[in-house]
């Protein structure tokens, strides 16, 4: 990554940073399933509404950060959600003893470490202009490195104890929480510390923006409909092993393939996007199609070889869209960019909420197959809205060359 002298210091502190808080989020997310499935002893559309309400707190969480950003101020709202998600993460133990009280926490833990989301992207995309297209897929990936690292030890740990991932993902967002209270008190005056009173600039409502529908409408539906689909991986194949007697590391195994291939076949996403997907709406729709075909391929071979295969179709998908669409809102929304990210970010994770409890109850009853249909019909839908958002904004073609 010689690429990387050319970013100044802070910029690679970040990605360190960026990388230690992703580590922890990965030693807890893909078990929270399995989690509530054989150590709570509960039923997997159970477990699907736990996902539920983490992802109705993220939701609420999104949007919440989108439009505090420049009211609260980047400082206050990144610090104090990031802190506010790790005390959420450290209660989960005692929470665990009472169900109701589980779910509260979980909901809870979505709701402040989605806050932050919105408020980092647009926080990157305001000081780095010029190159934020570009540090957009630089922290994808460093992140996904993260996730690597930390799925390699979710499953030892959930061997040792689901709680242990549980407390070591709180002590990794308090790190980034201090990391960021550091890092904004030594930055001098920049355009996102702009205190929105002394501005120039008329703050407009949040209602009149959302008016604007072209600009994330069409994309946030097609997000949302991309998140049912992939909750095939939570609510479908980790109860597919687990009732198949395979060790929960081979579950974990999936997921440390998707961080490595999210930094080994970024030469190949780079061949993708010359050949094919060179703006950002033409990476959102090659994401939809790989996706699809990582879905076909689980529900035509459902063995582990299938899913794996299907993990590396779809971490290609990933890494279209991922570094895609903030860069597609940072590019045209100005300003105002925060609040659509919170609100692009808001409807996509709908699909978290949704996805789950489709998925666990029909896993109950008929297995891996019909999460499968379900998982490819949700990509054909998302295929269809990102054309639509690439042709409402066919005028701005050429802007998100920069999410190359």
């Amino acid at each position: 990554m010689k690429f990387l002298q050319d970013y100044p210091r802070e910029v690679k502190v970040f990605l360190i940073a960026s990388l230690v808080n992703a580590t922890g989020s990965a030693l807890m997310w893909p078990l929270v399933t399995m989690y509530v499935f054989e150590e709570l002893g509960r039923s997997m559309q159970e477990a699907g509404l736990v996902i539920a309400i983490q992802s109705l707190g993220g939701i609420a969480g999104q949007l919440l950060g989108g439009s505090l950003y420049h009211k609260l101020g980047v400082k206050r709202l990144i610090v104090g959600a990031l802190a506010m998600n790790a005390l959420a993460l450290f209660a989960l133990p005692a929470a665990s003893t009472n169900w109701y009280l589980f779910m509260v926490a979980m909901g809870l833990v979505g709701l402040f470490n989605s806050m932050a989301q919105p408020a980092i992207q647009a926080f990157v995309g305001f000081r780095f202009a010029e190159r934020r297209g570009e540090l957009f897929n630089i922290i994808y990936v460093a992140n996904n490195i993260g996730v690597a690292l930390g799925t390699i030890l979710s499953g030892f740990l959930a061997e040792i104890s689901y709680m242990l991932s549980f407390v070591m993902n709180g002590l990794t967002s308090a790190i980034f929480a201090l990391f960021f209270l550091i890092y904004l008190r030594k930055i001098s005056s920049t355009p996102v510390q702009e205190n929105p009173r002394r501005s120039q600039h008329r703050e407009q409502s949040g209602w009149k923006l959302a008016g604007n529908t072209r600009l994330y409408l069409y994309m946030s539906l097609g997000t949302m409909f991309l998140l049912i689909g992939n909750s095939v991986w939570n609510t479908g194949v980790s109860p597919f092993i687990i009732s198949e007697g395979w060790s929960k590391s081979l579950y974990s195994f999936l997921w440390t393939l998707n961080g490595i291939l999210i930094f080994a076949a970024q030469p190949v996403v780079s061949l993708i996007k010359r050949w094919f997907a060179g703006t950002s709406n033409a990476q959102m729709t090659a994401s939809a199609v790989f996706y699809l075909s990582g879905y076909a391929v689980i529900l035509l071979m459902p063995s582990y070889p299938g899913l794996v295969l299907a993990m590396i179709l779809a971490t290609l998908g990933e890494m279209l869209i991922s570094p895609a669409t903030p860069a597609f809102i940072a590019d045209t929304a100005g300003r105002n960019a925060p609040f659509y990210m919170g609100l692009s970010g808001g409807i996509g994770a709908a699909g978290r909420v949704i996805g789950p409890a489709l998925m666990g109850g029909l896993f109950d009853q008929g297995g891996l197959a019909p999460t499968g249909w379900l998982a490819c019909a949700m990509a054909v839908l998302a295929v269809g809205f990102f054309v639509i958002h690439a042709y409402v904004n066919r005028s701005d073609r050429n802007l998100g060359q920069n999410a190359v």
